[in-house]
């Protein structure tokens, strides 16, 4: 009996990629640690790095931590122009966050993640099968770095005019990021995030039937109708992040695991509280007083990071969801408490039941 043709798609895919299940671990950075891709990757999907946060070094460690399992992503983001400064926005601010954590110290806003430029030539040295981008495209030179290596290039977009950009840029698939995803959206102008708030039903054909490349389907996806749906328009895999997060490889704090198996899709927010950059998350005290009409806007990316450092570090050393980054995709409750490799399993069962 012939393979049904959403199943042959995904079939060639991985083919391609080295996989044998269509199911690939999304780049959340913080929050992939090697043994949860390892787990992901030995179970025939794909595991995933997002390395905004880390260093040169610690890339490395961890691209070499899961090559024996199999294949994987190293994912950066693209830098956004050097923001602007308020100070006093940011007294404001720092009074507001007070309030729910420690004293904010008046630089707690001067840190920028790290060097952009060793970061990619990180990534070279690394040579991972597949590098991917989000918050923008690679600059051509990078881009014709990575071919003459043989490393594909897949391009987080969140439009359909972003796909079409990394289409023309060089990029081998795309992968369409709903507005259903949790943490951050992948957009390319940090300033137009709210506005493009496009879900992956509507978002994964449309990009399909405008580019000829692969486009792999993520948002709001965390179980095996979700998955195979995905599929049946015109996705060749399924790139899952929030449903992974309660597999006990993720190592994430025990409240937020908790509370993202009782969470509804309603009971999640897309705000600037945490990072400055829009992003979908419980709907925990801090985010509901942050996004209050009375609350002082938050400042830009990165300077919003770092004044919320030392109230995210409190949370987790106390416990305390209210004040926690929760990321959470509005597909949270269908996630698992069950180790990484079952969850991949079992989605890819309920995936070929439901094309078969």
């Amino acid at each position: 009996m012939s393979l049904h043709p959403a199943l042959a798609r995904a079939h060639g895919f991985c083919e391609r990629y080295g996989l044998t299940r269509p199911i690939l671990l999304a780049p959340m950075a913080g929050a992939c640690p090697p043994a949860l891709s390892v787990a992901v990757a030995r179970a025939g999907g794909l595991g995933a790095c997002g390395a905004l946060l880390m260093s040169p070094s610690a890339i490395l460690a961890w691209a070499e931590a899961v090559r024996p399992a199999g294949p994987f992503q190293l994912n950066l983001w693209i830098p956004d122009p050097a923001p602007a400064r308020d100070p006093a926005r940011e007294a404001e601010l720092r009074a507001f966050l007070a309030r729910f954590g420690p004293a904010v110290p008046p630089e707690a806003g001067d840190g920028r993640p790290p060097d952009f430029a060793a970061q990619t030539r990180a990534l070279l040295d690394a040579a991972p099968p597949i590098v991917s981008s989000v918050m923008g495209l690679y600059p051509p030179a990078f881009v014709a770095e990575l071919k003459a290596r043989g490393i594909a290039w897949w391009a987080n977009v969140s439009t359909v005019a972003e796909a079409l950009a990394a289409e023309a840029a060089g990029a081998d698939a795309v992968v369409a990021q709903g507005a259903e995803a949790g943490g951050h959206r992948g957009c390319f102008d940090a300033a137009q995030a709210e506005r493009g708030m496009v879900g992956t039903l509507a978002l994964v054909p449309a990009i399909v039937d405008a580019v000829r490349i692969p486009v792999v389907a993520t948002g709001g996806i965390a179980e095996a109708r979700g998955a195979a749906a995905a599929l049946l328009l015109g996705a060749s895999a399924v790139q899952i992040g929030t449903g992974f997060l309660r597999c006990p490889e993720a190592g994430i704090a025990p409240a937020w695991a908790a509370a993202l198996g009782r969470a509804r899709p309603e009971d999640t927010r897309v705000s600037r509280a945490f990072s400055g950059r829009a992003g979908r998350s419980l709907a925990t005290a801090y985010v509901e007083a942050a996004t209050a009409p009375d609350a002082p806007p938050p400042a830009p990316y990165p300077v919003q990071r770092g004044l919320t450092q030392g109230l995210r570090d409190e949370a987790v050393r106390a416990g305390d969801l209210d004040r926690m980054q929760a990321w959470a995709g509005q597909a949270a409750g269908f996630a698992r408490a069950a180790p990484a490799g079952e969850v991949v399993g079992d989605l890819w069962e309920g995936m070929r039941g439901l094309l078969r």
